[in-house]
């Protein structure tokens, strides 16, 4: 448009310089071509030369046409083209204007002069907002910034959407910066803001809305902006630690960059310094360079000789980002102030922290080992630096905590770089603190490390053998289970010391040790082994060493249950220790105890006299033995086995004789009582049980030995040395002893009355029967079937001398005297017979019914037998006669009638003597009946 008006407007000037020949014909008007003509001709076209391009004569070609031209429609076009114009060459002449002639400000007047006319003559004109920016803009380059600012404000205002929106609104900002209207700026800044995302003023404008709000002190809010400048300018480029290495800059974006990072400082710094960076860190974009917020705080502060605050400002990035690449760059600079400044302390403790946190063992080298790379000579140095520190101080104060220190960083330094030169030395050196310091805990490792972890050098075979030392002097302070797996270790070290070192003089005595410790561990294979070993070396070793290797070898066979081998080798330990040496009972005691073991081992084999002969020949090799009285009575027992009984007797004879006090002469009487009774010699079998009954601690065993022995006192009753009394003594003995439990107590009276009948002390008999009776029936939930049994014969017993009181009471005269007595005495013995019955028991019960049916026969027979009465005629005798048959029928059928309940028991499986002999009473009371003969024939036997 605007070059279709240039030429437009020069067209115009041409035509009103020559507007005087337009109504003018020539005088060869004739020979003008007609179309006809036209027709004929070649035009030939050149290339348009096109219009020279001169601001000023196009300026003075514009103002011609306004001059001659008033009433042009394009004359509002014109005159707003011609202040551009103005304005374009106050523009190049402002820009021009170098050198010792440039005075004052450009001269923008004419531009002003010519938009001023413009918005007076077409106040409403559509296209005023780019004439009131063009004004606005002329007046600011021409220095009169309170009329730009005001004309900017006209252009705002009456053209919100207008296309200079933003660019007004950010020269508005700039204007009232300037003027130090800080609140309208920020507004203006704002404006800006919620403009479009992508308009080229949003990013200067973010800048100095952040410049604004710092002004009016809003520093939190400042912030905000100036984040957002960097997430613009510095999110997710590539760079170190200074500014000017973030790539991708420009000379003004730098400037731009370090501004905001200077301003960021200054108010982070007012606020809570580092602190108040976190709330800031809301996106990936700003964690990209948050660490340059950090850095940058804390060189302000290091400007400022605040050294603590820079060094605080540092290191929270550290300890917020533990894992980021710059950690450990902001790290060393905290190192780097510190020491700079003077302080040592703070530089160490800085020091053990970055060794601590950016370490070959950190966290922060798995998650970054580029990073890493780039700490790790920070780290040699470091860590270098630490154990030289405390090294020397250790040395100096013999400190624990320092020993301590330094161990820690030979560890970790040697950990970090164990390629280092110096390695086996350092290494050796952290052995020997720890060993200085008492952690043999961790010196003997080290030492092994030091011996067997590098090439040979002239420490190793020292390390190795300061190894076990070590483990030496650890043991002594352990509990036993925790003592028991540290030898295992320190037989490891042995055997490699050994293995590595064959020709050192502390090899021989190493490995006996090791033979030692290796069999406390019950790995008694491989102590023999190493004992075998010792035996081997050449030179031979040392006669100390030899018989410890002899004395492993001895056990370990023992052990393994070579027992011919362990008694030859407890020999030859035996050869090499001094008759005087206090070790040599136990060895003669070992070697006694492996000829034991051989007697064992052929019992268990079945060959009882190849035993016999090795448990009798610990007396001759080893007479003073404590296994020789074991031997003793494991000979016995074999003979026993053997089923020598009188071998077996006299050995445990003499067996108590020797050592009376053995412990095992507790099992000798049950020995000897198994050997008497099988040499039926009831009378000392009865006296070993009652020792066995006097030396039970356990009451069932000695009850269980002193009935035995009373059984085998009444059985050796009829034997030499032996008697009836000495059994009542022992079954009397039993029952004080033990009155419970019920059974046998009731059992030993029983036979207590059974020995005093076979005594002939009725009166006795009597005595213990009743006592028998009285227990079964006070016995209550104790009471069992044999108590029952016997208390039901015992109860079957006494009845019988009530039978026999009764059978002795003839009837005489005076018969009603005598037929009183007799039928009290009948009525007591039923009573008693009946009592007997009563237990249940089949046996008695058949008894007592036989016998109460024959006290009701005899009574009967008795009645009929009666002495008759005297002076009695034959009539009245007649008539006795039928009187006593009368009176003697029903006792004569009561027993007919309890004889054939015996006899019905037959059915029932139960036909004893008693059953048998109701029946032959009942055949001769019924012989019709009961008196049938059967009649048998011939069996046949064979089928033929």
């Amino acid at each position: 448009m605007r070059r279709v008006l240039d030429r437009w407007v020069a067209m115009a000037a041409a035509l009103a310089l020559g507007a005087c020949s337009f109504g003018v014909r020539t005088p060869d008007h004739d020979n003008e071509p007609t179309l006809k003509t036209l027709a004929g001709r070649t035009v030939e076209v050149g290339a348009d030369p096109g219009i020279e391009a001169d601001e000023e004569r196009t300026i003075d070609a514009y103002r011609r046409f306004l001059e001659t031209a008033p009433q042009a429609p394009q004359r509002a076009e014109a005159m707003r083209r011609l202040g551009d114009l103005e304005m374009d060459l106050a523009d190049r002449r402002a820009a021009t204007a170098t050198g010792e002639g440039a005075t004052g400000a450009p001269d923008y007047r004419a531009a002003i002069a010519r938009y001023q006319d413009y918005l007076r003559a077409h106040p409403d004109a559509p296209g005023n907002d780019r004439v009131l920016y063009q004004l606005a803009r002329a007046h600011e380059q021409g220095g009169a910034l309170e009329t730009a600012l005001a004309t900017l404000d006209r252009l705002v205002a009456q053209h919100p959407d207008t296309a200079y929106r933003d660019e007004a609104q950010f020269r508005r900002g700039e204007l009232l910066f300037t003027a130090r209207d800080y609140a309208k700026a920020e507004q203006a800044y704002e404006a800006v803001l919620a403009g479009a995302p992508d308009n080229p003023y949003r990013e200067r404008a973010l800048y100095m809305h952040g410049w604004a709000l710092f002004k009016q002190g809003q520093l939190e809010a400042a912030l905000h902006s100036f984040f957002g400048v960097l997430d613009h300018k510095v999110a997710g480029r590539e760079g170190g630690l200074e500014l000017d290495s973030i790539e991708g800059l420009g000379r003004a974006d730098r400037e731009l960059v370090e501004d905001t990072f200077r301003v960021m400082s200054l108010s982070l710094q007012n606020l809570d310094g580092a602190g108040s960076i976190p709330a800031y860190i809301t996106s990936d974009a700003r964690r990209s360079y948050e660490f340059r917020v950090y850095q940058q705080l804390g060189e302000l502060y290091i400007r400022q000789e605040r050294i603590k605050d820079a060094a605080d400002a540092l290191g929270a990035f550290a300890r917020r980002h533990p894992l980021h690449a710059q950690s450990p760059v902001l790290q060393a600079r905290v190192i780097d102030i510190y020491e700079a400044h003077g302080f040592a302390t703070l530089a160490l403790e800085a020091k053990k922290h970055y060794v601590a946190h950016y370490g070959v063992d950190s966290e922060f080298r798995r998650a970054n080992p580029a990073g890493w790379d780039n700490a790790r000579s920070r780290v040699r140095a470091y860590l270098s630096e630490l154990a030289r520190h405390y090294h020397a101080s250790a040395q100096h104060s013999r400190s624990s905590a320092d020993y301590q220190e330094a161990v820690h960083w030979y560890r970790v330094y040697l950990a970090s770089f164990p390629d280092d030169p110096q390695a086996a030395q350092n290494h050796f050196l952290l052995a020997e603190l720890l060993y200085e310091d008492k952690r043999y805990d961790e010196a003997a490792p080290e030492y092994e490390r030091v011996a067997y972890g590098y090439p040979l050098h002239e420490r190793s075979a020292d390390a190795g053998y300061a190894a076990l030392l070590a483990y030496a002097e650890q043991h002594k302070r352990l509990d036993a289970a925790a003592a028991r797996q540290l030898q295992r270790t320190a037989v490891d070290s042995a055997l490699r010391f050994a293995q590595a070192f064959p020709a050192d003089p502390r090899t021989a005595p190493v490995l006996a040790h090791a033979a030692e410790q290796l069999y406390a561990l019950d790995e008694g294979e491989r102590a023999a082994e190493v004992a075998q070993r010792v035996l081997a070396l050449q030179p031979p070793p040392a006669d100390a060493q030899r018989r410890v290797a002899w004395t492993v070898i001895a056990h370990h066979a023992f052990e393994d249950g070579r027992f011919d081998a362990a008694e030859l080798a407890y020999a030859q330990v035996l050869a090499l220790t001094p008759a005087g040496e206090p070790a040599r009972k136990e060895l003669v005691e070992r070697q006694a105890a492996a000829i034991y073991k051989q007697g064992e081992q052929a019992r268990a084999t079945g060959r009882e006299r190849e035993a016999v002969q090795h448990f009798e020949r610990i007396a001759a090799v080893a007479p003073d033995s404590a296994v020789r009285a074991t031997a003793q009575y494991d000979a016995a027992a074999a003979l026993i086995a053997l089923k020598d009984w009188g071998a077996a007797a006299r050995t445990l004879e003499d067996f108590r004789r020797r050592h009376p006090q053995h412990p095992l002469q507790a099992e000798v009487p049950a020995k000897l009582a198994v050997v008497y009774l099988e040499q039926q010699q009831w009378a000392q079998a009865a006296g070993e049980f009652e020792r066995i009954a006097g030396s039970a601690r356990d009451p069932a065993v000695a009850r269980e030995a002193l009935w035995q022995a009373a059984t085998l006192r009444e059985k050796a009753a009829g034997q030499p040395g032996g008697s009836r009394a000495a059994a009542i003594q022992a079954y009397e003995r039993y029952l004080k002893a033990h009155p419970q439990p019920l059974e046998p107590a009731v059992e030993a009276r029983y036979r207590l009355a059974q020995l005093a009948r076979a005594a002939g002390q009725p009166q006795r008999e009597q005595a213990w029967l009743k006592e028998v009776l009285q227990a079964d029936r006070n016995g209550g939930a104790a009471r069992t079937a044999r108590t029952r049994y016997l208390g039901a014969s015992a109860a079957l017993a006494l009845a019988q001398p009530l039978a026999e009181d009764y059978r002795k009471v003839a009837l005489v005269e005076p018969l009603a005297r005598q037929l009183r007595l007799k039928k009290t005495r009948m009525e007591a013995a039923l009573q008693a017979y009946s009592a007997a019955a009563e237990y249940g028991v089949a046996e008695v019960t058949t008894a007592a019914t036989f016998h109460i049916a024959s006290l009701y026969q005899d009574f009967a027979r008795a009645m009929l037998a009666s002495q008759r009465p005297k002076k009695l005629s034959k009539l009245e005798l007649e008539q006795y006669e039928v009187m006593l048959e009368e009176q003697a029928y029903p006792f004569e059928e009561k027993a007919i009638e309890l004889h054939e309940v015996n006899a019905r028991r037959a059915a029932s499986g139960v036909y004893d003597e008693w059953v048998r002999r109701s029946f032959a009473a009942l055949a001769q009371l019924r012989p019709v009946r009961y008196g049938k003969v059967e009649r048998s024939e011939g069996v046949v036997d064979a089928i033929r």
